[in-house]
């Protein structure tokens, strides 16, 4: 053979032009990658049922297609640390990414992240809205070949008097909630500029794959959309969510503080300015109804531009060979556990949707109930992609093969945590919270749903206790502040 191929050019020149054109053919078969990041949103997403009025028919209609996981949960309850360790495959309690002001560049220098390890094999990697923590923000110019920029965006102006302030008036001036109708253009808001770009790429020719991730802002705060979005919400219709007034009765102090307080926990101050609990606020100014109202409002109109993107996917070239993925990056409280925002380890702060879509690979149109880890979601898209397993600095493990028999067994407690020694367990029945000083809570979700009675003094759970504690990192690195169950600095705004 060795001898032929010397004596006959013209066939070694055919033998190599064949080897280059099928390494091309196989890159071209390579999935294509939608990334879609759903800023703040809980589990109030009609497949998984946390309100009854949520109207999300666009999620749905993609859970209906794909695989629709009804409790999947973040590593961390806050933007940062969460997606930092979506996107690195690292956990907050390894990489020291705990808050919302560190930059993970300076913790973890030589992370490479899901972008950038699709663009070491061969996928352009194109972003717009939020994927990393800043909004309208490249985040880390190593994971893009390119970033939409809106370079006029006017989503959080100062002015009070601009036509997208739309805060109610009977809010009281101290709260820091901003919600309310504004009358704009649909095309004026930045969730459509991105949704519009990233439509304009997949109707464009691509000649590598291509990893394309772009975020919604909403239903993140300010909860300002066109008034049209807040009228589907009747305020004499809005069912507020089922709590207890005991709530908070069985609670350590550390939980206690985290429900009553807007916990910083890069800083270990309250973000809320006055000191005066945010439910507190809510409830003696009657705004419980308005605040339901905005935020079912803003997910109906981030879900809706999620839709006109399904459609043009669907339209596109692109739509047999693209695995779609649909995330939040956290969950969010309304009320519950006397609690808003985020900012805290129990299901509401923790459970977000994710839905994964690929045609013919896997077992779509499937609902898993099992619980599931985002720290899991980057092996798993390598997987999915046929890209060389990554050996190295991942703390996540694949679910591919779940994804292929949504039925198996998957026995894999998820890990959450807010800082250095607040950490949170959660298998398909228990949830168990243990905070840097060793005071805990126990949640049984089979008898109780909503983590109304915490059983961690109960002596009957002690075995469970131990053995969900196993799950908790013996290792962390250090913080460079300490927790305390004192009434945190304010922070004045």
């Amino acid at each position: 053979m060795i001898k032929s191929l010397k004596t006959n050019p013209l066939i070694a020149f055919t033998l190599l032009f064949n080897i280059i054109c099928l390494g091309q053919n196989d890159i071209v078969k390579k999935p294509n990658v939608i990334f879609i990041a759903v800023d703040d949103l809980n589990d109030w997403a009609g497949f998984m049922g946390g309100h009854p009025q949520a109207k999300t028919p666009n999620i749905d209609r993609l859970a209906n297609k794909g695989i629709a996981f009804t409790r999947a949960y973040s590593s961390a309850p806050l933007c940062n640390p969460s997606r930092v360790s979506l996107l690195t495959g690292i956990l907050p309690s390894n990489s020291g990414v705990y808050g919302n002001q560190e930059n993970f560049r300076e913790y973890l220098p030589n992370a490479l992240t899901l972008m950038q390890y699709f663009k070491k094999y061969g996928y352009k990697t194109m972003g717009g809205g939020k994927i990393f923590h800043r909004y309208n923000h490249i985040g880390d110019s190593a994971s893009w070949d390119q970033y939409f920029i809106i370079k006029t965006d006017k989503r959080n102006p100062r002015n009070n008097n601009s036509k997208f302030k739309g805060r109610d008036k009977n809010l009281p001036h101290k709260s820091l909630f901003n919600w309310g109708p504004i009358d704009v253009n649909d095309e004026e808001m930045s969730d459509v500029k991105v949704a519009n770009w990233a439509i304009s790429e997949i109707q464009k020719e691509h000649e590598k794959p291509f990893f394309l991730a772009f975020g919604f802002t909403k239903p993140h705060l300010p909860w300002y959309v066109p008034r049209k979005y807040f009228e589907k919400f009747p305020l004499e219709e809005i069912i507020l969510p089922m709590v207890s007034n005991e709530d908070l009765n069985d609670l350590p102090p550390f939980g206690k503080k985290l429900a009553k307080e807007i916990y910083q926990v890069s800083s270990g101050k309250n973000f809320n300015g006055t000191g005066i609990s945010e439910h507190k606020l809510v409830i003696e100014n009657n705004q419980w109804e308005k605040g339901i109202q905005a935020y079912l409002a803003t997910i109906n109109f981030a879900d809706k531009y999620l839709g006109k993107f399904l459609d043009a996917l669907d339209k596109s070239k692109y739509a047999d060979n693209t695995i779609v993925v649909l995330w939040g990056d956290h969950g969010w409280h309304l009320g519950e556990k006397e609690h808003w925002r985020k900012m805290a380890l129990w299901e509401d702060s923790t459970r977000t949707p994710l839905i994964i879509y690929q045609p013919n690979k896997i077992k779509n149109n499937s609902i898993v109930d099992t619980p599931i880890s985002f720290i899991d979601i980057y092996p798993t898209l390598i997987d999915m992609c046929g890209l060389p397993s990554k050996k190295n600095n991942i703390d996540g493990k694949s679910f591919f093969k779940l994804l292929k028999n949504p039925t198996q067994s998957w026995d894999k407690p998820v890990l959450m945590t807010f800082g250095e020694g607040n950490h949170a367990v959660r298998t398909i029945r228990w949830r168990y919270i243990q905070y840097y000083d060793g005071t805990n809570e126990l949640y049984d979700h089979k008898n109780d749903p909503h983590e109304w009675i915490n059983l961690s003094g109960n002596k009957k759970y002690v075995k469970i206790i131990e053995e969900l504690k196993q799950h908790i990192p013996k290792k962390e690195k250090p913080q460079l502040i300490s927790h305390n169950n004192m009434a945190s600095d304010l922070i004045i705004r």
